[in-house]
């Protein structure tokens, strides 16, 4: 695949770039001719150790020595502007390649899989598995996507006319493009978060996710009719009801969504449902037909024959069924089975809202609940009281206080917030709603707060429609799960509660902030020793888990390779669900487009599967295994204590990096950090604008950082050769190792070198640089490799691709960041110059934060 890389990717870009840079941009026609001047200026300057200030005052005194201060920093403006052009122009002929390069019908396909299990004698376990197993991607919150939908329309458009080799229409778009402003001028609402995201369900998730499993199912020859498992692929949503942090979602918020998501839908029906009848035109088929799109119409536009729930769709449909094999020999029915299929995929939810909270609003609320229902008296001996007396306290309330009685605003929010799930579930269905979330969980008793606030506020006669659902992200949290756990399975009230939930308990991992607390290695293996030690705790009682993976797009942040993620988690990881998180660069670079979208959703399908049907000692972890593991992770999380505890640690992030821009960027509705106003606190900091400014600073600490200290003390125990064994044997640690080769292949130290010389921070910009010295020549080492990243050609063509495009606007933000530090006050036309750097710093990177 690495010769049609070339052809298809590297060289097209080439002349395409070639056209776009002789293009005027704003009545400025130098601009595409001095870019590449500059960036050879760039590359030059680098390679002969020079700083960020000396190579763009070369490139002032060569080329713009007649101009004032302003002119030239106005001229800056202009490249980094044309180098984010650049960077979607290589994005569409990448996209427009993606079948050219990746192979669709290979290693990871469903239709591999079939095709291997089928000559094992296998398919039938396949078919078995099937019916249980299930993928769900969560489309979260957290956009780290710059591109406004204006800008995203004209990327469709662009990838389109490349695929056909369009000249005059790529002209034509790329001057739309040199004309279109990529900046949002206000921060997105919750709300315009959801809104975003819905036209990828739209567009791609629905068309994908109904042709990966019609096809698959065809492929197996299983009738869609028949078909027992509609929830083997589903898509979750968090804009609306992540409250986690976030003050801007409130309960209005959360109906707004969740009705936005049954429009969503219902279009997408009503579409579908005109193209069937255009084929069903028979008597005793198409009243029923009618009546089936009149209905989805009032639904959508408001009338007297809108539909409560599906039920009532499918109802219609199965009549029109029954008349298509009772008087017409089945005539089409492929047709309507495919159309009632997706029905039952997508129901009148579309996707799945999750609610999300920080349990320590829980404890605030309760202690509102118990302030204001029994006095001052009663909460201070509630205070007092030990964890099992707190719960039994909790657990001995029937009702609340009104929602008028509660003093406090955000309690009241709270309690709404809780009520709303009632409206969901009657509206969009019990999947619309059936999960509630709760961040920095780290006691039984913080699941216990809302289960007895759901169980009031959300149960009613038949039970509890509700999965409460813990998320373990620190290392110490991670820890305590097995624990915290078996003591909630050993509570009468929620083990009554899991049975009427079918025994099913989920639980969430944090990959982000894990990686943010305990380095890249203690975070990655605390979580597989969590998840180890949960599920043998879950099998002794009896109850079925599923992992909910919280990942971000970096390997910092559980990124990376997915397919070999979870194709290495081995028998002793419950495995009857996929889970993730997906959000930013990743819903649009791995799900942007159709094909890609159905390619990694078939790369996760088949991974969970696959790791079923074909256990191997490569995705087994033996106990000597494990324990040269645990003895690395501790190496490498000693290291990042240090790192952590450096005196210059918070400082650097706040006053170097471009950490505090990111909440100007307004791509996102969340603030950068937990807790309002005060000093930047490293546990209050979020993990996307964390693992984001290190990014941006080309340093990528969180994705490597202990690696090389960790490989080195083994070496120094005569272990190295054990450690290269374990690459070659555990699929687990080659992922680890290879999604850390990605970090360090986007790190460019140069950038920075002149933070060297610094008085204040030279000896922790030395403690980073050793550091990437000591990852980079080890994990070669370890792997046998001469370069980084040399079994992914692709990865690594497309990375060094990009790392040029953006060389010049890393180059222009430490010019603003050096001058900055040298100068010692802030600049308002310098941060505005590196604000404006960080579009396409982190576009270009795709998976950057």
């Amino acid at each position: 695949m690495s010769n049609a890389y070339e052809t298809e990717v590297a060289k097209r870009f080439t002349i395409y770039n070639s056209l776009f840079l002789d293009l005027p941009f704003d009545n400025i026609y130098r601009t595409g001719t001095l870019l590449p001047i500059l960036t050879s200026i760039c590359q030059a300057g680098f390679e002969k150790n020079q700083t960020p200030k000396e190579i763009i005052h070369r490139f002032f005194e060569e080329l713009l020595s007649d101009k004032s201060d302003k002119e030239r920093h106005d001229l800056l403006f202009k490249m980094v502007q044309y180098i984010e052009r650049q960077v979607v122009l290589f994005d569409s002929i990448e996209d427009a390649a993606f079948e050219k390069i990746n192979d669709l019908k290979g290693k990871g396909t469903m239709t591999a899989l079939i095709a291997r299990a089928e000559n094992d004698h296998k398919k039938a376990d396949l078919i078995e598995k099937l019916k249980s197993f299930s993928v769900r991607l969560t489309l979260t919150a957290h956009p780290t996507q710059f591109y406004p939908g204006n800008v995203l329309a004209i990327i469709t458009d662009l990838e389109s006319a490349i695929r056909t080799n369009d000249l005059g229409m790529i002209n034509m778009l790329l001057q739309q493009l040199g004309k279109t402003g990529f900046i949002n001028k206000e921060k997105p609402s919750p709300y315009d978060e959801a809104v975003s995201l819905c036209w990828f369900l739209e567009n791609v998730f629905y068309p994908s996710i109904s042709d990966v499993l019609i096809r698959m199912l065809n492929r197996l020859e299983i009738p869609l009719h028949d078909w027992e498992n509609p929830n083997l692929l589903k898509v979750g949503f968090w804009p609306g009801g992540d409250r986690d942090g976030n003050p801007y979602v409130t309960h209005d918020i959360t109906t707004k969504v969740a009705d936005k998501l049954q429009n969503s839908i219902l279009k997408c029906y009503y579409r579908d449902i005109r193209k069937v009848r255009r084929r069903l035109t028979f008597h005793h088929v198409e009243p029923f037909l009618i009546q089936a799109e009149r209905g989805i119409y009032d639904s959508l536009f408001g009338g007297d024959k809108k539909f409560s729930s599906k039920d009532e769709l499918l109802a219609l449909l199965f009549e029109a069924r029954d008349g298509i094999v009772k008087y017409h020999d089945g005539l089409f029915l492929d047709i309507l089975d495919a159309f009632i299929f997706k029905v039952r995929v997508f129901g009148f939810h579309f996707a799945s809202m999750d609610i999300r909270q920080d349990s320590r609003k829980h404890d605030d609320l309760w202690e509102g609940i118990i302030r204001t229902s029994e006095g001052e008296k009663a909460l201070e001996e509630f205070s007092g009281m030990s964890e099992q007396e707190q719960i039994k306290k909790i657990q001995s309330y029937k009702k609340l206080p009104g929602v008028d009685e509660l003093p406090d605003d955000f309690h009241k929010e709270m309690v709404s917030s809780f009520q709303v799930i009632n409206y969901i579930q009657k509206n969009n269905g019990p999947m619309g709603c059936h999960r509630y979330i709760i961040s920095n969980n780290q006691s039984a008793k913080h699941m216990l707060e809302v289960f007895q606030l759901a169980k009031i506020l959300v149960g009613g006669q038949k039970g509890l429609h509700l999965d409460i659902v813990p998320l373990f992200e620190t290392i110490d949290d991670l820890a305590s799960a097995p624990a915290i756990m078996e003591q909630l399975y050993s509570n009468p009230s929620y083990r009554a509660h899991l049975n009427q939930r079918n025994n099913k308990q989920t639980i969430m991992v944090g990959f982000s902030d894990g990686t943010k607390d305990g380095g890249y290695i203690r975070a990655n293996w605390s979580i597989l020793m969590a998840k180890e030690a949960l599920t043998l705790a879950a099998r002794e009682k009896g109850i079925d888990l599923v992992f909910f993976d919280g990942r971000g797009g970096p390997p910092a942040r559980g990124g990376g390779n997915t397919h070999n993620f979870y194709a290495s988690l081995g028998p002793n990881v419950e495995n009857k669900e996929i889970q993730l998180t997906i959000q930013g660069q990743t819903i649009s670079s791995n799900y942007g487009k159709q094909v890609s979208c159905t390619y990694n959703l078939e790369q996760l399908l088949s991974a969970g599967l696959e790791s079923h049907l074909y256990p191997s000692s490569e995705n087994s972890l033996t106990e000597e295994q494990k324990a040269l593991i645990e003895e690395m992770a501790g190496y490498s999380y000693e290291a990042y204590k240090e790192l952590k505890a450096h005196p210059q640690f918070v400082n650097y992030l706040e006053h170097v990096t471009p950490l505090k821009f990111f909440g100007m960027t307004n791509i996102g509705s969340r603030p950068v950090k937990r807790s309002k106003g005060g000093g930047m606190k490293f546990e209050d900091l979020r993990a996307i604008p964390f693992v984001g400014a290190w990014a941006q600073m080309k340093q990528n600490i969180p994705g490597f950082f202990g690696v090389g200290r960790s490989i080195e003390e083994m070496e120094k125990r005569g272990k190295l050769d054990e450690v290269r064994k374990l690459y070659q044997d555990s699929l687990f640690f080659r992922s680890l190792l290879g999604n850390s080769m990605q970090s360090l292949a986007k790190s460019f130290y140069p950038a920075t070198a002149y933070l060297k010389d610094s008085e204040t921070y030279g000896g922790f910009w030395n403690t980073l640089f050793e550091e990437y010295q000591r990852s980079l020549a080890n994990i070669l080492k370890v792997s046998n490799m001469a370069n980084l990243l040399e079994d992914n050609q692709l990865s690594r063509e497309s990375i060094g691709i990009r790392e040029r495009i953006v060389l010049p606007l890393i180059t222009i933000q430490q010019y603003g960041i050096q001058k900055i530090l040298e100068e010692g006050k802030e600049d308002a036309a310098l941060q505005k110059l590196i604000l404006r750097t960080m579009f396409g710093i982190i576009n270009a990177a795709r998976n950057a934060a």
